[in-house]
C-alpha cells in the first residue's frame, strides 16, 4: 500500500504519514467493511489511494499552485510492469525452491558471498573452516543451483 501512495505524493515522510492513518482508519472501522463490495486488500488499496489524492491535492492548494494535464505523467510509472513483478515473484519461489536443495553449509557459504559480499577467504575466517572447503561448498552448490533452475529457465526462453 505504501508503493503507490509514494508514487502519488512524492513524498517519503507524507506517504508515511497517509499509510498510517490509512491503518488507524481501518483499525477504527474495520467493522465497516464489507466482502460484497470487494476484497479487503481493494478496500485497503482504496482507502490509501483516495487519502492520498486528498493529500495531494491539500498540497498542491497549499503551495498556491495549478497542475496542468502535462501532471498525468507524475503518475506514469518507470517501474516494473505486473507482467515483470510477477515473473520476478515467480523467479523468486524457483530460487527459494532450488536453495532448499541445498546442505545447511551450501546454503549458508553462497549467503555470505552472494548476499552480504563476502569474499571466499572472508567466508572461511567466519565459519571457521579451510579456503578450500569454502571454494568447494560454493562451486558445488552454484552447481545444483543452476541444475534446479535450468527448467525454469528454458521455460522464459521458448
Amino acid at each position: 500500500m505504501f508503493g503507490p501512495v509514494l508514487k502519488i505524493l512524492n513524498n517519503r515522510e507524507a506517504a508515511e504519514e497517509v499509510t498510517l492513518d490509512v491503518y488507524t482508519q481501518v483499525w477504527r472501522q474495520a467493522h465497516t467493511y464489507n466482502e460484497t463490495r470487494g476484497t479487503a486488500g481493494g478496500w485497503l488499496m482504496t482507502l490509501a489511494r483516495t487519502r492520498a489524492i486528498d493529500r495531494f491535492r491539500a498540497g498542491a492548494g497549499e503551495l498556491g499552485r495549478i497542475e496542468s494535464l502535462d501532471a498525468v505523467e507524475f503518475f506514469a510509472s518507470d517501474g516494473e510492469t505486473p507482467e515483470q513483478d510477477l515473473e520476478g515473484h515467480e523467479r523468486r519461489r524457483y530460487v527459494q525452491q532450488a536453495l532448499t536443495m541445498l546442505t545447511a553449509e551450501q546454503r549458508q557459504a553462497i549467503a555470505l558471498a552472494y548476499f552480504y559480499g563476502l569474499s571466499q577467504s572472508q567466508i572461511a575466517e567466519k565459519l571457521q573452516l579451510p579456503l578450500g572447503t569454502i571454494k568447494t561448498k560454493i562451486r558445488l552448490g552454484m552447481i545444483k543451483l543452476r541444475e534446479a533452475i535450468a527448467p525454469y529457465e528454458e521455460g522464459l526462453v521458448s
